[in-house]
């Protein structure tokens, strides 16, 4: 199977603008193919993992990716499936979250050689002329068209800025420049990101004439990776001092039962025949492949040998109740009231509740154990002794554990 018929038949493609000439470029590797970050947190999080494996794939088959950090467009914010307008960055913040990205898409892409391209659109937006801009790109669109594309439909009701207006449009340059500067044919983005990408195939079309050469992919990206990226506590960063190697393992671990062969097909390299043995699989084999779903993305993301350790402490954890490498919490003598800490203080310190009344709701609903026994009193507390040594392992729920120690 060619690369282009598995990225189809691994569901990642959701429309093509061109079909036909996309399987040509991609499959001889002749695709120079962008896709765009927006350097809105010091770290990629699991939302991103797809566009990475995607970008792996194809470079893998000989073809070029480009890492567009979004540098300039991230001083004014993408609306698309938005409600609200995000706060914005100072150049600063921008710069120190963008100098963030590389090690962690490293894991993926080989930067090596030329091989691949890491380029920020603040090299040409930030020094724009307005004027410039308005005669040369502007005439190319249309305002009663832009006002048709589905990323501004959420907006219009509660007011659309003239800032974010314009995000289309940059973004479309951002293409032009791409095409222009590194011989970019082709653009990948989430499924809400359509309008806009098509906006920029047509900007090259119309100012450069219909020979120019630019394909437009989107894929299946956005409402997939922002499902993933969302958990009861907020996102699951691919920076293991966010979310460390066994918690990174532990969110794919326990995804459900309806996700596993789906995010398996999408994220992992593991031979599609393989896959496709495990639709078969039931009860106790379906906790098998979400072990392997969480050991071959956690390879990708970390390395082999965390995502062994972190299966191990998993596997010692709901075998044994217990385990050395599980994530720890340390706690000191000033966290302590008289040589000894109540439960609900332990629960918030350690991060598995974000206060001390989720704490209380907690312990009401018989969901926390602390040294495998349930705690069923708030009043329960724990002294320095208890505390020092190899500490107690509190359990908030099923998939929420620490080691809570006395540093």
């Amino acid at each position: 199977m060619q690369v282009y018929e598995e990225l189809v038949a691994r569901g990642l493609i959701a429309q093509v603008t061109d079909e036909k000439e996309i399987r040509e470029l991609v499959n001889n590797g002749k695709a120079t193919f962008y896709i765009g970050f927006d350097p809105t947190a010091d770290s990629l999080h699991v939302g991103h993992c797809m566009a990475l494996c995607l970008m792996k794939r194809l470079q893998m088959a000989g073809n070029k990716p480009i890492a567009l950090i979004g540098g300039g467009t991230g001083m004014i914010g993408d609306p698309s499936g938005r409600s609200d307008m995000r706060q914005m960055m100072t150049v600063e913040t921008i710069q120190h979250n963008c100098d963030c990205f590389k090690k962690q898409m490293s894991r993926f892409i080989d930067f090596s050689d030329g091989k691949a391209l890491m380029v920020n659109n603040a090299d040409w937006l930030m020094n724009l002329n307005y004027i410039d801009v308005l005669r040369d790109i502007g005439p190319h669109f249309s305002v009663n068209r832009m006002l048709t594309a589905e990323c501004y439909k959420q907006r219009m009701e509660r007011g659309l800025s003239f800032l974010e207006f314009n995000y289309m449009i940059m973004q479309s340059y951002d293409f032009l420049r791409l095409f222009e500067d590194y011989g970019c044919n082709m653009q990948f983005g989430g499924d809400d990101q359509w309008s806009n990408m098509l906006g920029g195939t047509e900007l090259i079309r119309r100012k450069l004439g219909k020979d120019a050469y630019a394909m437009t992919i989107t894929l299946l990206l956005n409402s997939e990776g922002k499902k993933m990226g969302k958990t009861a506590k907020g996102a699951v960063w691919l920076d293991p001092e966010k979310t460390s190697p066994y918690e990174f393992y532990q969110y794919w671990r326990n995804v459900g039962d309806a996700d596993v062969l789906k995010c398996l097909r999408m994220l992992t390299f593991l031979p599609l025949e393989q896959i496709d043995e495990m639709e078969k699989w039931e009860g106790a084999e379906l906790n098998k492949a979400k072990e392997i779903l969480a050991y071959e993305i956690t390879s990708l993301v970390h390395s082999p040998e965390e995502a062994k350790a972190a299966q191990d402490t998993a596997r010692a954890l709901f075998s044994a109740g217990g385990a050395a490498e599980m994530p720890t919490a340390e706690l000191t003598a000033d966290d302590l009231t008289d040589g000894a800490i109540d439960i609900l203080s332990i629960l918030q310190k350690s991060g598995l509740c974000p206060s001390r009344s989720e704490a209380r709701r907690a312990v009401e609903q018989g969901g926390v154990e602390a040294g495998g026994e349930k705690v069923t009193s708030f009043a329960a507390s724990f002294t320095a002794d208890a505390l020092s040594g190899d500490g107690i392992v509190v359990k908030r729920g099923k998939k929420n554990f620490r080691k809570v120690v006395l540093k």
